[in-house]
């Protein structure tokens, strides 16, 4: 603990994000730089805890307190030395990740938590620009050989703790580009795609082989994973949840990836026929989480004419619930930048959409809602719809971001015959393999819709258990390890 009053002394301070009406005609990445001076005395702000729960908050176990207290001594290179001993891409939690490890903080409990998301983010920056973060292929080859389905966070982790391990790694994308959500899913104010272009080159550079256009099943073959040693499924949690009601059928409803994806295609420097565009529009984004969000965002970029959002459950507390006691992660009020960007709060609690309209040409043209109030009878919450409430929205584009039900079928999933849980999941043992032999799952896929950083966990753990599987043992970490290896 470099500065024992350090909590005492400063206040927690976050990046500045450029002004909104700058930010909203680029999709550039929304904070400004953080001061290094600043940042050193966020990380001054760590009490070591004795039990520091914030460990218990990172689903990858990160070693907090330690690279906190080399930040704040300006050790850079020892701080991104134990910061990727257990997060192979903190330049991804850094930006994208809601930080369960600060809601655990000690000091949030009577104090604004550390800012440690953002010290990650300046730390692997930092060794970047320092140049540390160069390619370091094994020593040696085990002759093994694994294929890797899928390039998101959790396909891209195993991958890199595999080769780490010294297999033979090659990823199968089915997008034209490396990267699954963190490319197509994530909008670019959120996670610069110069981000992943970088670490992709220095894995690359380590031996990994990257294969895009590449869908199992359509584009190749299944036979083309035969000669593997072992495959990792990390195909994601693709299927989104549809709104099956009355008019759904009328132009102008897409799902929200769709819309996303295509603008991230967009700058990408590719052109996309038949874009869905909010430009001109009244849109409505049905769906109040983290895609919501970027929805919003994305579609004020775009030009909309307006835009509000639905979200059926009531308005979160602003602070934490007395259910949810620290240090679990509450449900509360929270506004991101794509909210601070519309004209007034475009969020909307306890609304039940009913019915979307058409013209007489099939085309959208509003959408019907009631308000709903949530009673609890007999330890169960009851909807009920407030009677005198029913209200049209006049809407061009709606635009559905309700979350995913699983993974897709017709898929990988079905070319191999791997068996799904109840939820529609990929059924894997505790060691993450499938009901396929030499088959192991991470990912969303395999535990459901998540957070980019439990993806991570995942493809390291799956990573782990691959190599005991073809080894019979292994020297790759789990999360907890006393004594983590060091890059």
């Amino acid at each position: 603990m470099g500065k024992p009053t350090g909590f005492k002394e400063y206040k927690r301070r976050t990046p500045v994000e450029r002004p909104v009406e700058e930010r909203i005609e680029d999709y550039n990445e929304v904070y400004e730089p953080f001061p290094e001076k600043k940042l050193r005395e966020q990380a001054a702000r760590c009490m070591n805890c004795g039990v520091p729960f914030c460990h218990i908050g990172c689903p990858l176990g990160n070693i907090i307190p330690e690279f906190n207290d080399l930040t704040y001594k300006g050790l850079w290179k020892k701080a991104w030395q134990v910061l990727s001993a257990t997060n192979n891409f903190p330049e991804f939690t850094g930006r994208i990740c809601p930080a369960p490890c600060e809601e655990a903080c000690v000091l949030g409990i009577n104090e604004p938590a550390v800012t440690i998301e953002n010290i990650e983010k300046m730390v692997i920056e930092h060794a970047y620009e320092a140049g540390w973060v160069v390619p370091e292929p094994p020593g040696s080859r085990t002759g093994k050989t694994v294929a890797v389905v899928g390039s998101g966070p959790s396909g891209l982790a195993a991958a890199d703790q595999l080769n780490r391990a010294g297999h033979t790694v090659t990823v199968f994308e089915r997008a034209d580009r490396i990267g699954g959500l963190l490319r197509y899913g994530i909008p670019n104010f959120k996670l610069d795609k110069s981000v992943i272009d970088r670490r992709i080159a220095v894995m690359e550079a380590e031996g990994i082989v990257f294969k895009v256009n590449a869908a199992i099943g359509t584009d190749l073959s299944v036979g083309e994973l035969d000669g593997f040693d072992a495959i990792v499924l990390a195909v994601g949690s693709t299927t989104g949840r549809n709104l099956p009601i009355l008019g759904r059928d009328v132009k102008g409803i897409h799902f929200a990836m769709e819309f996303l994806a295509q603008q991230n295609k967009e700058c990408e420097g590719d052109t996309v026929e038949g874009k869905i565009s909010a430009e001109g529009k009244n849109v409505i984004v049905i769906g109040g989480g983290d895609t919501g969000s970027d929805c919003v965002g994305t579609s004020i970029r775009q030009g909309c004419k307006s835009v509000v959002n639905f979200e059926l459950f009531p308005q979160p507390p602003k602070h934490r619930p007395a259910h949810q006691p620290w240090p679990y992660w509450p449900m509360k009020l929270r506004t991101s930048s794509s909210h601070r960007e519309a004209e007034q709060d475009p969020r909307n609690y306890a609304l039940l959409t009913k019915e979307f309209l058409g013209d007489d040409h099939n085309q959208l043209k509003a959408v019907r809602t009631v308000n709903v109030e949530f009673n609890n009878e007999s330890g169960r919450s009851v909807m009920d719809e407030v009677e005198g409430t029913i209200k049209d929205w006049k809407a061009d584009l709606v635009l559905l971001a309700l979350g995913f039900v699983g993974p897709e079928r017709g898929s990988v999933i079905d070319s191999l015959g791997i068996e799904l849980d109840g939820r529609g999941n990929i059924k894997t043992s505790k060691n993450y393999q499938t009901s396929v032999e030499k088959v192991f799952a991470a990912g969303d896929c395999h535990r459901g819709q998540s957070l980019v950083v439990w993806a991570i966990s995942e493809g390291r753990e799956t990573a782990r258990n691959v190599d005991l599987f073809l080894m019979g043992e292994t020297d790759l970490p789990t999360k907890g390890d006393d004594d983590l290896p060091r890059r």
